[in-house]
């Protein structure tokens, strides 16, 4: 039979105060109680941990022995006890987050400075990655959390939580002539050079289907870039137009560049005439959150729409 945790702790207890009055009183239970749960673990345990003699009980060599060991166990089961505690009141814990990175560059570290703020004590592990990459993540349970765009097809092991719509506008070099335009149709970029972003990402999803959806042929970008940094530098030395996010907090550290709202055809529901995309948190469908992860999705659902 393996020792409970209560003969553990009369064990210990009776060896570091080295009287069995001084224990019992110490774990709040009564004399006779404490020297049964000894008894019992000699019994199970085969060996003796006491000596008995007229001036009361002695540790055995076996039992100081045991005991010590027994020490260590009860303070791990103890740090992990507190840990778990600190966890289920916010105070602690880590979350794991998967993030679009034009997410991650603007609108998600205020998000973070106030889950801070709140729970000094939670860390957030980052991940930024393409839409189709995010998605993966979440499903995969490598990330407890994500910030992706919107499916166009919901997926069945996905839970998503709208956060907010997000633009995309033409990113124009200085003097380009489509800049006297205060908008962009559609069909004025099927004949311009463009950099587009990478063809996982859920930008270049979004251009593509808009192209499509508009019956003109997906174009052919001039340049393909991973980063939105690099589109914005192609912009600059003038070698084409990019769609880019509203909010991508690259162009506001080039404010050389136009930018325009970018027309697409209606789709007759709503009569948007904006090229915009949906943000949404992701998570496992029937998963369980830590409370770090609940916290840190209570923070995230406070982003407002940046439009």
């Amino acid at each position: 039979m393996t020792p409970s945790l209560r003969q553990i702790r009369a064990l210990v207890a009776a060896v570091e105060t080295g009287s069995f009055v001084q224990a019992a009183a110490r774990l709040h239970v009564s004399q006779p109680a404490l020297t049964v749960q000894i008894r019992e673990m000699e019994q199970a345990l085969g060996v003796t941990l006491f000596d008995r003699t007229a001036r009361g009980a002695r540790p055995t060599r076996a039992g100081a022995a045991l005991a010590a060991s027994f020490q260590r166990i009860l303070a791990e089961l103890e740090a992990v006890v507190d840990s778990a505690r600190e966890q289920a009141a916010r105070r602690a814990g880590v979350v794991h987050l998967a993030v679009l990175p034009s997410v991650a560059a603007t609108l998600l570290p205020g998000a973070l400075a106030r889950l801070r703020a709140a729970h000094p004590g939670i860390r957030v592990m980052l991940r930024d990655a393409v839409a189709r990459r995010v998605g993966a993540l979440v499903r995969a349970g490598e990330a407890d959390l994500g910030i992706g765009h919107a499916a166009a097809q919901p997926e069945p092991e996905l839970e998503e939580t709208p956060l907010f719509e997000d633009a995309l506008v033409a990113v124009l070099p200085p003097g380009h002539p489509l800049a006297a335009l205060p908008s962009l149709p559609l069909a004025a970029l099927a004949s311009v050079p463009l950099v587009l972003t990478d063809p996982e990402s859920s930008l270049r999803a979004l251009a593509e289907a808009a192209f499509a959806a508009a019956g003109l042929a997906v174009p052919r970008p001039a340049y393909e870039a991973t980063y939105m940094s690099t589109a914005v530098a192609l912009v600059r030395a003038g070698l084409g137009l990019a769609l880019l996010p509203a909010t991508a907090i690259d162009l506001r550290a080039a404010p050389e560049l136009e930018t325009r709202p970018v027309e697409t055809p209606s789709d007759g529901a709503s009569g948007s005439m904006a090229l915009r995309r949906r943000i949404v948190l992701l998570r496992r469908r029937g998963a369980s959150l830590s409370p770090a992860a609940e916290a840190l999705a209570e923070v995230l659902g406070l982003l407002a729409n940046p439009l």
